[in-house]
């Protein structure tokens, strides 16, 4: 029988990477797992978050950050040997971001022990993952351990996050046949359709993606079109959530896989999922950086989940 963690809450398995994005004039935490375990835990969720560390200074931070936050340092691995993960940043011409992401570091190390991770993958209600952590052979067999020994009835959530120069086509498939649950944007589909050389249209390809791989529900998010949501019982969609004043954009895709995944544990219904995951991520570009300086900022969120 699966072990209760708490009563009533959902126990959230999150595996992969944490780093500093640095910008030119300041840096910020992030690492999309990262910021999707922050945002389900500041909702009330039980998440244990497994990545691995260097021992630097960088290191010390985030040990110190995710102690305050009330995260469960035993999680952390620690590396004498490689540096705390990191993302250089700038925005070209038209202002998108660009990404350099720095290779052999820490997070690209993490290991399964199964001593330690079998009970909380036994557990586990969700685990979540991407592709970066999966970027060199040895991230990618760690992380095909950690959900080779999940429960039948664990949700698999698999964001695909894909980052040049960062994944391949095996690493993908093998990650879509473990999956329950895929989030992608636009791009992204686009790109996987040249992956799996496929020419069949959008709604085509994920129905066909969802029947060939049992995935049980498909996230495509558009930005100013709005996302879908596509499930067995058809296409949802919705238009994306106006925000305030749009400050940094960073962060967003992250903040609606959190909702998201919320919406799902919470057997939410498909348009009260896309609703509310298109407004917290509308909400996080208000706002600095993919993580708020400010508990408050959940507040109004924090009512909607009935098991928290």
């Amino acid at each position: 029988m699966r072990e209760q963690w708490q009563k009533g809450v959902f126990l959230i398995l999150v595996i992969g990477e944490i780093l500093f994005d640095v910008f030119p004039n300041y840096r910020r935490l992030g690492g999309a797992p990262f910021n999707f375990a922050y945002h389900l835990k500041k909702f009330g969720f039980d998440v244990r978050f497994i990545s691995k560390i260097g021992i630097d200074d960088e290191g010390k931070e985030i040990l110190h950050k995710l102690e305050l936050a009330r995260f469960n340092l035993d999680d952390l691995q620690i590396d004498e040997d490689h540096l705390t993960g990191s993302v250089n940043v700038q925005l070209d011409e038209s202002g998108a971001h660009q990404f350099d992401i720095i290779s052999d570091v820490a997070y690209d190390y993490l290991e399964f022990i199964p001593e330690y991770h079998s009970n909380l993958i036994d557990a586990a209600e969700m685990i979540y993952f991407g592709s970066l952590i999966q970027r060199t052979e040895a991230g990618h067999e760690t992380l095909q351990a950690f959900t080779a020994q999940k429960p039948s009835e664990t949700l698999i959530f698999y964001d695909i996050n894909l980052r040049p120069g960062c994944y391949n086509k095996a690493v993908i498939e093998k990650s879509l046949l473990v999956a329950d649950i895929l989030k992608l944007n636009a791009d992204e589909l686009g790109q996987l359709k040249n992956i799996l050389s496929s020419k069949r249209s959008n709604d085509d390809f994920v129905n066909h993606l969802m029947e060939a791989h049992s995935v049980r529900a498909v996230s495509l998010t558009k930005g100013a079109s709005g996302s879908d949501l596509f499930t067995d019982q058809g296409r949802f969609s919705s238009k994306p959530a106006e925000a305030i004043a749009v400050v940094d954009s960073v962060g967003a895709g992250d903040a609606y896989a959190a909702m998201l995944a919320a919406g799902l544990l919470e057997k939410w219904q498909p348009e009260e999922i896309l609703e509310r995951a298109s407004l917290f991520a509308s909400r996080v570009c208000e706002i600095k950086g993919a993580i708020p300086d400010s508990a408050s900022f959940y507040e109004p969120f924090k009512a909607l989940f009935a098991n928290t």
